[in-house]
């Protein structure tokens, strides 16, 4: 897959899943393309350090399957990201997207994340140094603001700096502010209150801008509305603990008529994958702490997640522990949309 998915596609960031550290690895998005198809995935955020001065590879490898894929950097030096993006862009990745979100203490420390807000300007040029070095859609993932920043005034502002300094025309935003001092990034996932009128009311000033709307979103069913005046969604920890909702997304949200996944058989191609992955040294675990909310909601769903923490881990576990459990799960009787016909 190539940057043509940009054009070959309609809206394809009408659904997307959070770049989340420590959980949207390669090993937990092949998983999610199992079950969707057309979701638009992330990477989990990586600095534009750890990719020039440390192991690349680890960082930029992905399965082929993943596509459509964009890599999120973390970074504030022009150069910097410029080299980083053309490196995802040599990798195959369809968009590089610049954080501009993240309010921890050691992303603040290293001058990027959410702490960028407060420098449009600057930001501008850092997207517009990336846009120079590659063909691929260079976006942003933002917030509404931070810390003094009250009101839609300095949020509008930030996007016009960034509009008129530089070519990024997709923003994906995530509508609370960050406190940078006095909450955790935790705390800054849902202390802060959310204000969907902002992205709603950036897309009616600015038809001209692809805006995703990001934040307290957990159902299909809750984020259906905003795409009606909005380009996308994109959903988060809800995806990571319980990914069957996307299973309905190809056909509710894309129009899709390909039959709904089975997740014993996903549970089955997993462990293929496991078997695959471990063959290269991958410890079994770092796959299997990924399914966890496979079954949410199935009888038997507590023993799948008991037999894969119980074994995984253990000596000789090999990708049969995933099949041992996935046993333990009766049958999903109660699928919302009717499967097509095998």
């Amino acid at each position: 897959m190539t940057a043509s998915f940009y054009t070959d596609a309609p809206y394809p960031h009408k659904l997307s899943v959070a770049p989340m550290m420590d959980w949207t690895d390669r090993h937990f998005r092949y998983f999610l393309r199992l079950i969707s198809k057309r979701s638009y995935l992330f990477t989990e955020m990586v600095t534009t350090g750890a990719l020039l001065y440390g192991d690349a590879e680890r960082y930029l490898r992905y399965n082929a399957q993943e596509h459509p894929l964009a890599l999120q950097l973390g970074g504030s030096d022009p150069k910097a990201l410029a080299l980083s993006a053309k490196m995802a862009e040599d990798y195959g990745y369809d968009e590089v997207n610049l954080n501009v979100g993240c309010p921890s203490d050691r992303v603040q420390n290293g001058r990027f994340g959410a702490c960028l807000m407060a420098e449009p300007e600057h930001v501008g040029a850092c997207l517009a140094a990336m846009a120079a070095s590659v063909r691929i859609p260079v976006t942003v993932k933002c917030r509404i603001g931070i810390d003094d920043m009250e009101g839609y005034a300095p949020f509008q502002n930030f996007i016009n700096v960034v509009t008129d300094t530089s070519p990024c025309r997709i923003f994906t935003i995530h509508a609370r502010k960050a406190w940078l001092k006095g909450l955790s990034p935790k705390e800054n996932r849902d202390i802060p209150p959310l204000h969907y009128d902002y992205p709603h009311r950036l897309k009616q000033e600015r038809p001209d801008l692809t805006v995703i709307l990001n934040g307290g979103l957990l159902t299909l069913e809750q984020s259906s509305p905003h795409l009606e005046a909005l380009d996308g969604v994109m959903i988060g920890r809800a995806a990571y603990q319980d990914p069957w909702i996307f299973a309905e997304a190809d056909q509710k949200i894309y129009g899709d008529t390909t039959a709904l996944p089975d997740r014993h058989h996903i549970a089955a191609q997993m462990a293929d994958y496991a078997d695959r992955q471990m063959q290269q040294g991958v410890p079994l675990q770092s796959i299997t702490r990924h399914l966890m909310g496979l079954f949410n909601g199935l009888k038997g769903a507590r023993a799948w997640r008991r037999h894969l923490s119980e074994h995984a881990g253990k000596t000789g576990a090999g990708p049969g522990i995933i099949l041992d459990a996935a046993d333990k799960v009766a049958p999903d009787q109660a699928p919302s949309l009717k499967r097509a016909e095998a």
